[in-house]
């Protein structure tokens, strides 16, 4: 029977074979979930996968209160809690090879702290970095990762379709992004796939505000970037409208962030280099006079955290490959004025050919 973290899990040990790494210890809950099949946030308390790449085997450090959830999901040789009053590293220690000399871990995931108890367990080890290793396996998504992915994408786009239709002179944005997180869980999904941002009139200029008190009045731009969890997997979507008729330079500003989105979905085919991407939406952009106000990347990955690789900026000549699943979300954002965004989640399929997996309408809507 077809077993993906069994497969990924095999991926994982015939590469740190490969480097001489003897033993890994993943600590970051994305890439535990994408080996195990687990998922959980452990706050403040140890949660860890020790791989032992000799013996082929995987022990996974949870909290005790996870153990119930964990011992049903996760596909480990062995499941160790850990309850408040024990030491997590003496845990490890015993599980652990001790006389192991180089050490796999995610070093962007660690503190000093818990690099000072970890060196404490593998006293001889010299720490080596995986997390690159297990970013290049996350990076081309599989069709089951992708149908999750679809279903996270089909929620965000009935909560963005309700939250537009409450939008109106009068309404604030937290009013509304209290909405959007409501009715998200209402419509299925799993929690939102990060801050949700709803920005009006001026505010809409900042790439990332935070919702606050502001009224939404006649002619403003109104942008909303959210995204969803189902499964695991995320979306991400963004959308701008007016409210009401708005002006002949809030039509100009978004005509040319649509031709933008427009122009780097089609540079968006496998063979390309990621640059190309970038380099094409901010082609759009410039040539209408506004490419001062395209402060940001074009892009970025995501799956099972909301930025993963790649990363879809004009310097990255990485080529693009099947199987990427990336953010096409050009902006411009004019101080004073207001802001748009047009994000589109984007999959590269086997024809190497980019699929469009949001499908909400991209023409300017007038609330």
């Amino acid at each position: 029977m077809y077993n993906p973290y069994e497969l990924r899990k095999s991926s994982l040990i015939a590469e740190l074979s490969a480097g001489g790494i003897e033993a890994a210890l993943i600590t970051s809950p994305g890439s535990i979930f994408y080996l195990t099949g687990f998922h959980s946030d452990p706050h403040e308390r140890f949660m860890g996968l020790l791989i032992n790449p000799k013996e082929s085997t995987y022990t996974l450090f949870v909290p005790a209160l996870d153990q119930e959830s964990a011992s049903e999901e996760a596909m480990v040789s062995k499941l160790v809690a850990i309850s408040d009053t024990d030491n997590a590293y003496e845990l490890l220690g015993k599980e652990a090879d001790n006389s192991a000399t180089a050490i796999g871990v995610e070093k962007r995931h660690l503190n000093v702290a818990t690099y000072e108890q970890l060196a404490g367990v593998f006293h001889k080890a010299a720490f080596r970095d995986v997390e690159p290793l297990l970013m290049r396996l996350r990076l081309r998504k599989s069709a089951e990762e992708i149908e999750l992915v679809r279903a996270a994408v089909v929620i965000a786009e009935k909560v963005l379709q309700e939250a537009a239709a409450k939008a109106a002179v009068g309404v604030s944005e937290l009013e509304l992004n209290a909405e959007i997180e409501y009715r998200l869980r209402v419509l299925g999904g799993d929690k939102p796939a990060f801050e949700t941002s709803v920005l009006g009139g001026a505010r809409s200029a900042l790439p990332h505000g935070r919702s606050g008190e502001y009224r939404l009045k006649e002619n403003d731009f109104l942008l909303i970037d959210m995204g969803v969890y189902k499964g695991g997997y995320c979306s991400d979507i963004t959308r701008t409208f007016v409210i009401g008729e708005g002006t002949a330079e809030q039509a100009r500003i978004y005509d040319a962030v649509l031709a933008a989105n427009h122009q780097a979905i089609a540079a968006a085919e496998a063979g390309r280099t990621l640059a190309v991407v970038d380099r094409a939406a901010r082609e759009a952009i410039t040539s209408r006079g506004y490419g001062e106000y395209f402060t940001h990347r074009v892009g970025h990955g995501f799956g099972i955290d909301i930025h993963e690789l790649p990363s879809v900026h004009g310097s990255n000549e990485s080529l693009i490959e099947t199987g990427l699943l990336f953010t096409v979300e050009p902006g411009i954002y004019v101080p004073g004025v207001g802001g748009v965004r047009i994000e589109d989640d984007i999959y590269i399929g086997d024809d190497g050919k980019p699929q469009v997996l949001t499908s909400f309408p991209k023409e300017l809507q007038h609330l």
